[in-house]
Parts: structure tokens; sequence; C-alpha cells
């Protein structure tokens, strides 16, 4: 619900399909289609067009089975690209096994992330771009505070990568710019800097 309300804001074309009249009513306004059918109907998608779809998103987590069903019905119509909601490791291996583009663990990713930003208070956000790589935004320890990616030396000391630092330039309404950094720019404590590195070294960066 929340994921179709978001792309719709951001004026993607978003078609809803539930057989739960009440979420129909509930997403109507906000997205450009909503239908009310059972999505392992094969008629039923197929006359929604769904192989015309660029993405397709199947996230009934609490019924595997009607789930599964979905993805299969859905591969074979041919859509562009497939997503899938799993609610374990064995539901995500299966949906691995058929061939979907991608499989979210909302759950699993949510544990990570809210983990993550409880062992380094100084983390900002998380983007997970491959599996045992990220990419994070976190304030400065105050080891680094003051000091250059040259003399930190940052991909020597940690093997991570700093690629940006969002700097603040109005500190009342928490504003930023985001610039490249040069190897002489000093870090300030109102820094957000953006590292690159594998799961393993970023854990091994200072915390405080």
């Amino acid at each position: 619900m929340e994921l179709a309300k978001q792309l719709a804001a951001s004026r993607v074309e978003v078609l809803a399909i539930d057989q739960r009249i009440e979420l129909i009513d509930e997403i109507k306004e906000a997205v450009d289609v909503a239908v009310c059918m059972d999505s392992t109907d094969k008629q039923a998608l197929a006359s929604q067009d769904i192989d015309t779809l660029d993405v397709c998103i199947v996230a009934i987590g609490e019924n595997f089975e009607n789930a599964l069903l979905t993805t299969v019905l859905v591969k074979k119509l041919g859509v562009k690209r497939l997503l899938v909601r799993a609610q374990t490791t064995t539901h995500a291996e299966i949906f691995d096994q058929i061939g979907v583009d991608e499989v979210i663990r909302p759950e699993l990713q949510a544990g990570q992330h809210i983990a993550r930003r409880l062992a380094n208070p100084q983390l900002e956000d998380v983007l997970i771009f491959q599996k045992g790589f990220a990419l994070i935004e976190v304030r400065p320890p105050q080891d680094f505070i003051g000091k250059t990616p040259r003399i930190l030396g940052l991909r020597e000391e940690f093997n991570v990568n700093l690629v940006a630092i969002k700097r603040e330039i109005d500190t009342e309404k928490q504003n930023f710019s985001t610039s490249v950094p040069s190897a002489d720019d000093e870090i300030a404590e109102s820094d957000i800097l953006v590292l690159v590195g594998s799961d393993q070294a970023l854990k091994a960066l200072p915390t405080d």
C-alpha cells in the first residue's frame, strides 16, 4: 500500500490490484487505476495488459500459495521486470529459482537497517547495492574531524572509498550541499560522509 502511494506521489503511473474491496477503496484515489480481482486468475490478469507494464510487484506477503501462483502467471504473461515480496528464506529461494528479477524481504531489510543504526549511532542512511557491499551516509567520527581524506587514508587504512561529502549550508533548516571531495578537503563535524565498501570494512569504521 505504501509503495503504491509513494510511486503515485512521484508521478509514476500505478495499477493496483487486490481481491479485497476495502483495500481497493483505500488506494483508488491515490493511484491511476485500482482493480478488485483475483490475481491468480490468468484471464483476469491478462485483461489488465500486465505484459505492457514496465515493472510488476507481487506483494502478497501473507499467502505464499497465492503469491507463488501470481508470480508464475505474471512471468508467463511476459512482464518486463518482476519484483516479489518474500517473508521467509525458503520463500525467497523459491522465487529466485523461478527467475524473478528481485526478491524483497522488508522485515529482514528493516531489521538489518535498524541494527546498523543501533550499532553505529553516527549512521544516517544505508543503501545495499550488491550483496556484501553497501553505500552509507555517516556522521564523521571524532578522529576524522578536522582531517582531510589524504591524511586519513580511508582506502589504505579502512578499505573504504569516500565518494561524496554532504556539507551543511543552513543549520536551522538542515540544508546540505553535496560535492565530490578532493584529497585536501577538511572534514567538519556537521558533514555527512558518503562511503562505499564491503560490509566488513564499513562495520570496522570508528563509531565515535
